[in-house]
């Protein structure tokens, strides 16, 4: 009996599969059974297969994630090496520019005249009204002397009031005043007509901000525009050095010799540097 029931399933297991491999075979569409399982199935699958990828994304996403920091951080480090290089560059390029100018302008001095120009840093500038000085950090030491005339590559400012072994005070030529017991007068002359012009800076007007040219002859060819520079006469100040352009002529006092009124050259403003020159006649005569 036993035997008989296994014959019987083990027939009909072969009829079915046969019967399906010849439906298969003959037919281009699945029955509705059929496709009712597969459905069933893929639609199984799928509810295990889109958990296990997003797990398997999630984790991939977590590796791009720290690639992505790691990434970001050598941005961070890049961006910030390259700000810093920047601002340096900046700063080395117009050092650069400055010294080029500063290094012109003593070359092309010495080329004119045999005056040694020294380099120094303006550490202070004093605001008393009685007493307007600006400091450097040149002294004695370094062979500062008073009455050495000061000045920047764009004109004179100034003259060494006092010094001590490391620093030195400078007068400002602003603060020019023929009335005052330390006054020294400047003879000064016009740039390329230096045997033909003649004058002195007596003062400066705090008011128009320009210095008072006096002493010029009727005769005398100085003109607007004309570069005031000075001329060494006098034994202070040496010669050649810029001091402004004529902004104006006018006759002078009991009508006999005209005035000038000059702008400066050099601005006073936000002054670092300045080159203090050294006359080497005078100093090989003190010596």
């Amino acid at each position: 009996m036993r035997n008989k029931r296994m014959f019987m399933l083990m027939i009909g297991f072969i009829l079915c599969i046969a019967v399906i491999g010849f439906s298969l075979s003959d037919r281009k569409e699945l029955t509705w059974p059929e496709k009712f399982l597969k459905d069933s199935a893929a639609y199984v699958q799928q509810w295990f297969y889109k958990p296990a990828g997003y797990i398997a994304g999630f984790f991939e996403d977590i590796g791009n994630l720290r690639t992505i920091y790691e990434e970001n951080e050598q941005l961070r480090t890049t961006v910030a090496a390259y700000s810093r290089d920047k601002i340096t560059y900046n700063f080395v390029e117009k050092e650069n520019e400055r010294l080029k100018a500063d290094l012109k302008f003593t070359e092309r001095q010495k080329e004119m005249y045999n005056y040694n120009y020294l380099i120094a840093q303006v550490v202070s500038i004093s605001n008393d009204a009685n007493n307007r000085t600006m400091t450097i950090n040149l002294g004695s030491k370094n062979g500062i002397k008073p009455n050495m005339a000061v000045t920047t590559i764009d004109g004179l400012i100034g003259l060494v009031s006092s010094v001590t072994p490391f620093t030195a005070a400078v007068t400002p030529i602003t603060e020019l005043d023929e009335a005052s017991p330390t006054f020294n007068s400047i003879a000064v002359t016009v740039m390329g007509r230096e045997n033909e012009s003649f004058g002195i800076l007596s003062s400066y007007n705090k008011e128009t901000s320009r210095i008072v040219m006096t002493k010029i002859a009727e005769d005398d060819k100085i003109d607007i525009q004309d570069t005031v520079i000075t001329s060494g006469l006098g034994g202070i100040y040496p010669r050649g050095l810029v001091v402004g352009t004529v902004e104006n002529k006018q006759l002078g006092d009991f009508g006999l010799t005209y005035n000038a009124a000059v702008k400066l050259s050099a601005s006073f403003d936000h002054l670092t540097e300045v080159f203090v020159v050294q006359v080497p006649a005078l100093e090989e005569a003190e010596k």
